[in-house]
């Protein structure tokens, strides 16, 4: 760091790149899907956190497992008359115990069939703390408001998070030979635990990270957690809820993904696609006037310049704003 810097910027070595057309599973906490969003915002071919959020490794790995072999585990509850699964977020709740367990198996087709020809897995850790239910003796993904006293609390060692990794490494690739796994730790404060707890759980999530790492050839690491504890490192790039990063902030390491893992020619197409994404938000007060339709037509012909991805809906939604006669 020189005499004129006032921060320590992380700079991220470019990685194996991603394509356009890479197929990306993203899964595990929010913040899966504030950076798949991002991806998917910028045409790429995502599935986005197809499960909903899910913070403990062993929680997340079990997802994937079982979406392979399309297993749905006894993990049932009813309150209220709505049945939800420990395993998975409300989003999958039902009144109807029968229609839970075929939406999530639905879920895990989609889920395998995407797995099978994906190139790109994301995992994002959120925390090493876990919940696990007495009466059951498992861990939980979601307590589902369950109260606290039916749980034990307890945080993983990374010991137990490697052996978790590794049996779903094992699964996957007999699946998928070719797939890599981006590992992350979220950069979402979980206050919940206490400022010291968070950073304990934090702790454990990156040291497992790290170890995984250099175990594996096709698995690596994404610094999102550094990137905003180091590198942003001021509470004005959180959210009003002092937790989660700011749209700023999400864009910033999003950024930092692009310079890891994006060819230039990729990073080309985002700058070109964000000046036509955002003539496509343009709200006009008179959309009939000439000046407009003129918009809408040189729209249009941006739009069919474009070569590397489909922009078939935008085409047709550019196409039903011209007017006949314009």
């Amino acid at each position: 760091m020189n005499g004129n810097s006032f921060r320590t910027e992380i700079t991220c070595a470019q990685g194996n790149s991603i394509a356009l057309n890479d197929p990306i599973l993203t899964t595990g906490s929010c913040f899966a899907d504030q950076l798949g969003n991002w991806l998917l915002n910028n045409k790429f071919e995502v599935l986005v956190n197809p499960f909903g959020t899910n913070y403990n490794p062993i929680s997340i790995h079990k997802n994937l497992i079982d979406s392979i072999s399309n297993e749905v585990d006894s993990q049932l509850l009813t309150e209220q008359q709505v049945w939800h699964h420990f395993d998975y977020h409300s989003q999958w709740s039902s009144d109807n115990k029968e229609e839970l367990i075929n939406s999530i198996h639905s879920q895990q087709a989609i889920v395998k069939d995407y797995l099978s020809q994906t190139n790109v897995l994301m995992i994002t850790y959120g925390t090493a703390w876990v919940y696990t239910h007495k009466d059951q003796n498992k861990i939980v993904a979601n307590c589902h408001k369950v109260p606290a006293s039916e749980f034990n609390k307890r945080l993983l060692t990374v010991e137990e998070i490697i052996q978790s990794f590794n049996e779903f490494y094992s699964v996957i690739k007999d699946l998928n030979k070719n797939i890599r796994v981006i590992l992350t730790v979220s950069p979402v404060r979980h206050l919940k635990e206490t400022i010291q707890l968070n950073s304990v759980s934090k702790a454990c999530l990156r040291l497992a990270c790290n170890q995984l790492a250099n175990q594996y050839q096709e698995v690596e690491y994404f610094p999102s957690f550094e990137i905003m504890m180091d590198d942003l490192r001021d509470y004005r790039f959180y959210d009003r809820d002092m937790i989660h990063p700011s749209q700023e902030a999400v864009e910033y390491i999003s950024q930092k993904f692009s310079d890891q893992y994006l060819t230039s020619e990729v990073k080309t197409f985002i700058e070109k696609w964000s000046s036509i994404k955002q003539a496509l938000e343009h709200k006009p007060y008179h959309p009939d006037s000439l000046a407009h339709q003129n918009f809408l037509k040189n729209l249009l012909q941006k739009l069919n310049s474009i070569k590397e991805v489909s922009v078939k809906e935008e085409i047709k939604f550019v196409q039903s704003q011209i007017l006949p006669n314009a």
